[in-house]
């Protein structure tokens, strides 16, 4: 049956571990793109179409991916016609078999709106006026869905200029609302030195920092005036989207002409770039490292890989894929080798969106643990294109064969649907069976009260424990 109590568990210690351990642990949810002013102001939604598929400009594009391959015109994905929106998407949904969407979906109608019933062209309308009919009440407004998804704290996604200000609303709320929502610093807009308005955007976070950038040495102050706004509202993490990353070392009088001419208008060459960025990244693993922080860097990913659809659309559409960059392993190294000789390592989580680089990422974590922390360096959870089945089961091993799959952080939803929460559970039972599998071969020992703690600390325990996002 169809996503029955016991989908993906094929084997009996997987079930006992999941059901007995896994299926009820609340959430930490370490890295998402859910929008803090959404929260405060408890966003509800009119339709299925705009909870799940597209609102305002936003929404899911891994759903507006299939709607394509399927022929799905761009004026229905974007369009008005929820309805017309939703059938196509079921269109799409019965010929994406294997997907884990297709998944996805059906557990976030089991989960949060109880319909059991398959997606399909037949089913649509009952789906639809069903769903519907929930939506319109407090039960599907958005601190309502986070609570019933049992989540306990949730790491946002901010500029460093941002002010925060939803954050420290919702941080009066906290005990009211059972979770914690918290901001994490995101400094691509700092980073992207050869990106169309950067000199603006200088102006705008020294603004925010109350210093006037002028050169390199009030750029590092800024931003570490913003490092330390972020950690009294209570972040504690950072996430780098190092799409590519090249270590490039360079003395400070070689940066400070780069931001110089940065800051009147002209646009560095490729090495200029990754000069400034290699300098800015290891002065803010400084700051992180001397802070308690945890650093993130997601890597070697391709942007906007169609000109046309990024002219007609802009970013964030779904037209991204897996990046190609060679060695970005070794480069990481630099980096980190770098930093610990100078201005001491954080806590650093890896991912990459190319599953080739999976092994050297794992393998180069377990060259940086130290400093009496537990797990300082780890591979992070199967991101994006890698979140699936295969994906997550792929990185589970070679987490594991790398390092201490017991100290692992498990899942983060990375996502901006408030009814993503599912995906959780999905990782929750693959974890298990792959655990599970490992009992049947005789690799572990029949020892239900051990694996079980291991269980839970990967599902919860260990993120609540090592990142230290829950305020005292």
């Amino acid at each position: 049956m169809l996503l029955n109590d016991d989908f993906l568990l094929t084997s009996e210690w997987g079930r006992r571990l999941y059901h007995g351990y896994a299926e009820d642990m609340p959430i930490i949810d370490y890295h998402c793109h859910l929008v803090p002013r959404e929260i405060y102001q408890n966003k509800g939604y009119e339709s299925l179409a705009q909870a799940w598929l597209y609102d305002g400009g936003f929404g899911d594009h891994y759903k507006w991916r299939l709607m394509r391959a399927n022929g799905t015109p761009e004026d229905v994905i974007r369009g008005d016609d929820g309805y017309a929106k939703f059938l196509a998407f079921v269109d799409a949904i019965e010929r994406a078999i294997g997907n884990p969407i297709y998944e996805w979906s059906h557990l976030e109608l089991r989960r949060f709106f109880n319909i059991d019933l398959r997606i399909c062209h037949a089913n649509a309308r009952e789906i639809w006026d069903r769903a519907n009919a929930q939506l319109a009440t407090p039960d599907f407004r958005a601190r309502r869905l986070i609570q019933r998804s049992r989540v306990h704290a949730l790491c946002t996604t901010d500029d460093p200029a941002s002010d925060l200000a939803y954050h420290k609303l919702l941080a009066d709320q906290e005990e009211q609302n059972g979770f914690a929502v918290l901001p994490t610093f995101r400094p691509d807009g700092l980073m992207n030195i050869d990106a169309p308005g950067f000199a603006g955007y200088l102006q705008t976070l020294g603004q925010a920092a109350g210093i006037s950038i002028t050169d390199w040495a009030s750029l590092k102050a800024a931003a570490a005036q913003r490092v330390d706004y972020f950690h009294s509202v209570g972040g504690r993490m950072a996430d780098h989207g190092a799409n590519t990353f090249y270590f490039a070392p360079a003395a400070d009088q070689e940066v400070d002409g780069i931001v110089a001419r940065a800051l009147a208008g002209e646009t560095p060459d490729a090495s200029q770039a990754r000069a400034y960025q290699t300098a800015l990244t290891l002065a803010l693993i400084g700051e992180y490292a001397a802070r308690g922080w945890t650093m993130q860097i997601h890597a070697n990913c391709f942007r906007n890989d169609s000109t046309v659809n990024f002219r007609a659309i802009g970013p964030d559409a779904g037209f991204d894929s897996v990046g190609d960059q060679p060695g970005i392993a070794r480069e990481l190294k630099c980096l980190f080798d770098a930093a610990q000789q100078t201005v001491g390592l954080p806590r650093v989580i890896l991912y990459s969106l190319n599953p080739s680089d999976m092994l050297p990422l794992a393998s180069l974590a377990g060259s940086f643990q130290g400093d009496g922390q537990v797990q300082r360096f780890q591979l992070g959870c199967a991101w994006w294109f890698n979140d699936t089945y295969n994906g997550m089961r792929d990185q589970l091993t070679v987490c594991a064969s790398q390092g201490l799959l017991g100290n692992f952080t498990g899942m983060l939803t990375d996502s901006r649907s408030f009814l993503s929460y599912p995906r959780h559970e999905y990782f929750r039972r693959v974890l298990c069976q792959v655990v599970g599998e490992w009992v049947d071969q005789g690799r572990l020992p029949e020892d239900e009260e051990y694996l079980g703690s291991i269980i839970r600390d990967i599902c919860h325990n260990n993120a609540r424990d090592q990142l230290g996002l829950l305020r005292e």
